[in-house]
This record gives C-alpha cells, structure tokens and sequence, in this order.
C-alpha cells in the first residue's frame, strides 16, 4: 500500500477502527524502520547483521523468501550468503548451522565480457533493480534453475524485486532478491512500487552498516597483525629472547581468564570481557617495543666481556703473548749460560720455573674465562684476583700494557649475570622508551590502558620497581599479571645467553621471596599457585628436566 494511499484512506476513514487501523499500518511501518536503523547500526556481528537485512527486507514487503548474495574479494562472482524461505521452511547461511555449498554467481564470461543472463548478475553489473509480477513469463533471463527447483520441490516462484546493494562510494557490495510477496490471504501478489522505494532505501542503509561492519573488523585485523608483527620484529631482534613476548602475551591472557573465571576468593567479582583481555593480550605484545631503541650488543650480552664481539678472545691473545714472551726471556737466558760449568743445573731450574709460569698464566686466564661467562656471583675475594692479574704486563708490538685493560677489569667486576650498571640502566630505559612510544598511539578507547599495563610491568608493589617506581596503590590488575608472566617466562627461559633456565621449583623458590619482599603481588602469586598455570606453561614451553615439581 503507498503512502498517499494511507494518506487518503486516513482522510476517507468513515469509522474511528477504519482510522485506527490506517494508523496502526503507518505505526508499524514506522517502527520497524527504527528497528532497522537501531540493528544495523549496533550489530557487530557479521552473520547475524546479514540475516537481520533479509528479515527485515522480508517483513517490509511481506515476500515468502529472500536471498542475499554478496560479492567476492576478486569482484568477479557473487556468493550466496543468507537464503530463506518460510514456506518450505529453509535456512541457510548465516548462523543457521546448514552451509551453502552453491555455486556463485559469475558476473563475467570467460572472455571477460559482462554476464547478463542472470537476474542477480545483471542487477550487480547495471546496477538497477529489477521487479518482475511473474519471471515465468519474463524474457531476456535464464530462469532454468528456477524452473527445475520449483519442478523438484513443487514451489511456485512467482513476482521478484531484485535489487544491489550499493555503499557510501557506491559500489555494488552485493545483491537481495526477494520472491512472491504476500497479501493479507497469503496470496502472491506483485511488489508494488512503495514495497520496492521501502527496500532500495533498506538496502542502501544495509550496504552502509555492512561496509562499516566490515571496515571495524578490518581495522581490529590490521590493528593486530600489527601489534604481531611489531612483537615479532622485537623477538627476531635477539636470537636469544625470541619467543619472549609471545609467551609472556600468552602467559598473562591465561592467568587473566583465570582471575575472571574465578567465583570465590578474593578475584570472586573481577570479570573481564572481550576488550579487557585484548587490553592484556596487546599489552602482553607491546611490553618490550622499547627494546627496538636498545642496542644489539646490550641485549645479546652473553658474556662480561661482550660489545660488538667477544673481548675474551683479545685477552686470549695477550695471555699467548704472555707466554711466548716467557719463553724468549728463557731462551735468552739459556744462551747466556752456554759454557758455564752449572749449565745443567741452571737449565733445568729455568725449564721448571717456564712451566711454572706458563700454567699460572693458563690458569690465569681460565679463571678470567671463567669470570667472563657470568655463571656465578662475584665475590670480593674474586675481584681481588682479577686485580691482581691485571696488573700483569705483556709487550704488544714495543708497547708495554697489562693484559686486561681498565675497562675489562670493569666488566669482569659484574657481581650477578652479564651487565654493567650503565647497560643495565640501557636495558632498563626500555620501559621508559615503551612508555613514551605507546603513549603517543591512539589507542581505541576499549584498548586505551594498553600503554599503562605494559610500560608498568617492571613495577613492584613496594615501589622499589621502575621506570616510575610505583607501589601497589597505583598499578592495576593487569600491569601485576604482566610483571608476574614478565618475571615467571623470564627465570624458566631455555634460551638465555647468560645463564640456564631455572628449574620449576628454583623459579618458584625465587618468587616466594620475590613475594616476602613485597616485589609481585602476594594474592595473585597465591593464585597462580592454586590454578596449577605454571604445569601447564611448564609442559608447553620448559625442558623436561627443567619440571621437578608438579
């Protein structure tokens, strides 16, 4: 019925119930176009968005069935998407569970001019809509495969308005065709022209809803691969920590679904949604980005004595220098003794004082390749040593130097692990570097606590942490999660170039007092504890000798 046919009736209502009813018809249409307009604009659901176009289209026109074709990525088919029909009560497509297997529809022949003998085909490649009262008597179509499933199923296709569906740079995103419209009696009848002005103004609204849909989804996609490729990009950086972001991202997602699906205790009324764990998951990704600014040399410091290259090998050198020069001093000893009575004995003593020497020098620099490696802690009497063999001098080319230099002796003095206090404090600047990059980031507003849960992961309760030392008042959940994952997938690590990875019960004797300190949060290490998440890790990403405990 056309709108100035409702206008004219509503004049012409002879009766308060003829009025009522006119403006019932104008109430409902009415309303199911706000309900259009409402759905299609919140649904983010690709699916369920589709299967609301065709109900909604179906319910406008009152058409017994409906199918929604969109195109293909190559813009050369188009696929069937939603296909209803009350009357025989089908359901495909969607979220119905029974998937389409159909063949698309080509919009080209193989020689690359226009397919035309299609409904659908033509209405995507001209762009205009089609409204047929009976296709059986339509010309210039093939309706074969309309005339066979109404022959096998004993349906009666009848009136058709096809149409395309254009966006916002209109372009044709896909097609809905809509078949046998009813009347009040369920008769079929033909798509009058309002029915068709109502759903071209659906289908142009569809379009855009999809587009949008379509461009959020594609956004979020790009977002993450991003973020996954950036993390990538930081683990590749050092063949030593590769994976370390990935399993630290997955380490703390796992121990966050753990806290939401928790219904007792003290995580009892912490639920995280989708956007949360996303929050989580990125900032588990982008906990190191920092570490792109740090130097290779730093971040791959294997041994003490590490810059571009292992110095340990220059040291080797002056050491054979050493003892090559002992050597001559002998010899030319020896020469100074010929035709003395005592040669022999004097010659055997200096043979004995060579050896003595050479293996003090070898043991010498054993112990400094000992000291190299990091392995163990540096006690003052140890120092002590190293200053003394420093003070060891080698002639180099007339130039007479010690055979560990100021600053060797420096770096051999490293108490714990490899570091010097100011690469330790390069390292540390990451988190500074992390802070200041994401920050920058516009962030969407679901993901806007990205930058704080992972610049604050090196952050501990007492406020003793860095790059802000804040305490517990001032970190949330999350950045716990992230320094607790940081500090567990850190001490079990197998491919550290520093150290080995720590046995399951040495990492967790090491975070009981790591708690004692007040350094991780106590409740959530508890937790930890109590789930058994640190088997589960173990089993996937630890050597098996390295799980003693269960």
């Amino acid at each position: 019925m056309k709108t100035f046919e409702l206008s004219e009736k509503c004049l012409k209502a002879k009766t308060k119930q003829e009025l009522k009813n006119v403006i019932q018809i104008l109430q409902d249409r009415v309303n199911v176009f706000v309900s259009v307009g409402t759905s299609l604009s919140t649904e983010k659901n690709q699916d369920i968005l589709l299967e609301n176009i065709v109900t909604y289209a179906k319910k406008i026109t009152g058409a017994d069935a409906a199918t929604l074709y969109m195109m293909t990525e190559d813009e050369h088919k188009l696929r069937f998407s939603i296909v209803h029909t009350d009357s025989m009560n089908i359901r495909m497509g969607g979220t119905s569970g029974n998937e389409i297997n159909w063949y698309p529809v080509k919009l080209y022949n193989d020689d690359g001019s226009p397919y035309l003998e299609m409904v659908a085909a033509y209405v995507a490649l001209k762009q205009e809509t089609l409204n047929f009262d009976d296709v059986y008597y339509v010309d210039g179509f093939n309706f074969t495969g309309t005339r066979q499933f109404d022959q096998k199923t004993g349906y009666r296709t009848q009136s058709m308005l096809t149409l395309p569906m254009k966006n916002h740079e209109n372009e044709v995103i896909g097609v809905l065709q809509l078949i046998n419209a009813k009347d009040e009696n369920k008769q079929t009848i033909p798509f009058s022209p309002e029915a068709q002005a109502l759903t071209e103004a659906l289908a142009s609204q569809a379009a855009v809803a999809i587009t949008q849909n379509r461009l959020i989804h594609e956004l979020e996609e790009l977002l993450n691969s991003i973020i996954h490729v950036i993390a990538s990009a930081i683990d590749e950086k050092s063949k030593y920590t590769s994976g370390h972001i990935e399993r630290v991202a997955e380490l703390a997602v796992e121990l966050a679904q753990e806290v939401s699906n928790s219904n007792e205790g003290v995580y009892a009324n912490v639920v995280y949604g989708k956007n949360q764990i996303d929050e989580i998951r990125f900032a588990g990704l982008l906990h190191d980005i920092g570490k792109i600014t740090t130097p290779e040399y730093v971040v791959d410091k294997s041994t003490k004595l590490e810059t571009i290259y292992d110095r340990i090998n220059t040291v080797s050198l002056r050491f054979e220098i050493l003892k090559k020069e002992r050597e001559i001093e002998m010899l030319k000893a020896l020469a100074g003794l010929s035709g003395k009575k005592a040669f022999n004995t004097e010659h055997n003593a200096m043979i004995d004082q060579l050896s003595l020497d050479v293996q003090q020098i070898t043991d010498d620099f054993n112990f400094i390749q000992r000291m190299n490696t990091g392995g163990e802690f540096l006690s003052q009497d140890l120092k002590e040593r190293v200053n003394k063999i420093a003070e060891t001098t080698v002639t180099i080319e007339g130039n007479t130097e010690t055979v560990l230099t100021e600053n060797e002796v420096y770096n051999l003095h490293v108490s714990r692990g490899t570091l010097t206090e100011e690469e330790r404090q390069i390292i540390n600047n990451h988190a500074v570097v992390t802070d200041k990059m994401l920050s920058k980031l516009p962030f969407p507003k679901k993901l806007k606590r990205v930058p704080e849960y992972a610049a604050n992961h090196h952050e501990r309760m007492d406020g003793s942490g860095y790059p802000k030392g804040l305490n517990a008042d001032n970190l949330a959940l999350p950045a716990r999660i992230m320094a607790l994952a940081d500090i567990f997938e850190a001490l079990t690590a197998r491919d550290r170039p520093y150290k080995k990875g720590k046995t399951l019960s040495e990492a967790m004797r090491i975070m009981d007092f790591m708690v004692k300190d007040y350094h991780i949060d106590p409740e959530l290490y508890a937790f930890f504890k109590k789930t058994k998440l640190y088997i589960r890790y173990a089993k996937k990403y630890m050597n098996p000798e390295q799980i003693d405990m269960e």
